[in-house]
């Protein structure tokens, strides 16, 4: 298992709380997902990746990017290793281009997702996860479907139509938007003044949604609640 969030802002905000400084904040819960963190930051034209295979908790690294670090999207991720050794190329986020991908879960046959992934896609995987196999499964159907929207939901309905395939639930963003899929592990969602926080558990103490499982929802702009796309 592991623990992420994304963020969308309206104006670049600093999310030290949800980094470091809340009592459940992935700095706090690194303790037990210590197999190392990553940080996505957008700016103004790119993604900025962080990653490391240390425990968050312990990197000082990691404590010097959530005190410094502002932006209107971000995806945060800490691992607790199911798949694939601790390792660089296993940290999440993952990113291709304009994308960057976080999961939770455990997928129960990768070949089932590899079958419906394009040659091209599953040459890009670095690592040995099921979670970077997920992504591939992922960017093969948005690259089909011409359109992010349409392609994000037509990789939700062939991985629902795969019956029980495990735990596979994640966070994508194409650089804009945050699209959010539940499938086997929780995700709750914060409205916050100008900004929507999307999470794997309720990480503050101030009032969180929770999706409803087999969910998939995009937040398309800060201040407005996630859309519900047809999973």
């Amino acid at each position: 298992m592991c623990r992420m969030f994304g963020v969308v802002a309206a104006e670049p905000i600093a999310p030290r709380e949800l980094l470091r400084d809340s009592p459940r904040s992935l700095r706090a819960l690194s303790r037990e997902h210590p197999d190392g963190w990553g940080v996505a930051i957008h700016t103004a034209n790119e993604w900025i990746v962080h990653r490391s295979t240390s425990c968050a908790a312990d990197c000082s690294r990691f404590g010097e990017l959530a005190e410094g670090v502002a932006t209107k999207l971000l995806v945060a991720h800490i691992r607790q290793k199911t798949v694939g050794a601790t390792a660089l190329a296993n940290t999440h986020p993952f990113r291709r281009g304009a994308f960057v991908f976080a999961h939770n879960g455990t997928i129960k046959d990768v070949t089932l997702l590899d079958a419906m992934s394009s040659p091209e896609r599953l040459a890009q995987i670095e690592g040995d996860t099921d979670s970077e196999r997920l992504f591939a499964f992922v960017m093969t159907h948005i690259d089909a479907a011409g359109d992010v929207d349409r392609g994000v939901t037509k990789a939700v309905h062939a991985l629902h139509a795969l019956g029980e395939v495990g735990s596979a639930t994640f966070l994508l963003s194409c650089g804009s938007r945050l699209y959010a899929h539940r499938l086997g592990r929780t995700l709750y969602v914060s409205l916050r003044a100008g900004a929507v926080v999307i999470a794997s558990e309720q990480l503050t103490t101030e009032a969180w949604h929770e999706l409803p499982e087999r969910s998939l929802v995009v937040v398309d702009h800060a201040g407005a609640p996630p859309r519900h796309l047809a999973a």
